[in-house]
């Protein structure tokens, strides 16, 4: 730790920068993690709506992307029976009413994951705080004792009244 009286030594300056990195990819990660998460959950809230769209619809008719910007219009011929991926490739077959309720509990998941990641970016970002901090401390107190360095005067000794002459 830097303090006012010890000489700041420029290793632990390039260590705390070191950590400071580290601290910001480590960030950069949870910060992406954070918008996978949002994605995620954007689309599961669309999803909900397009199957109660579809149960409330009496023709069933959709709108399908095919890719490329192009859609077409297409016919759902059971609206009641959705496929759903559970995860690890696994699509199973459920009613309309209890894929909703599968997606709504995985809103409810990706929000509590939501919230554990933006805590933890919260408390790094406190970290990266104080690392900068001492950086800067570390910095000030160099500069302040290469100023005091380069002002101190040279006091030369006094010659004795014997030597003037």
């Amino acid at each position: 730790m830097v303090s006012s009286v010890d000489r700041v030594d420029p290793r632990e300056i390039q260590s705390l920068q070191l950590y400071l990195n580290e601290y910001r990819q480590q960030a950069e990660i949870f910060a992406q993690q954070l918008s996978l998460l949002e994605n995620g959950r954007m689309e599961a809230l669309a999803a909900i709506e397009s199957l109660k769209g579809l149960a409330e619809s009496p023709d069933s008719t959709v709108l399908l992307q095919i890719g490329g910007g192009a859609s077409v219009r297409a016919r759902v011929p059971d609206p009641e029976h959705v496929l759903l991926n559970i995860g690890a490739e696994v699509i199973v077959e459920r009613s309309n009413a209890m894929a909703q309720d599968y997606l709504k509990d995985r809103i409810t998941e990706m929000e509590a994951s939501e919230k554990k990641v933006t805590e933890t970016l919260e408390r790094l970002h406190g970290q990266m705080t104080e690392i900068a901090r001492r950086i800067e401390l570390g910095y000030q107190q160099a500069q302040a004792a290469q100023m005091g360095q380069m002002q101190m005067p040279t006091i030369q000794p006094r010659k004795k009244p014997e030597e003037e002459e």
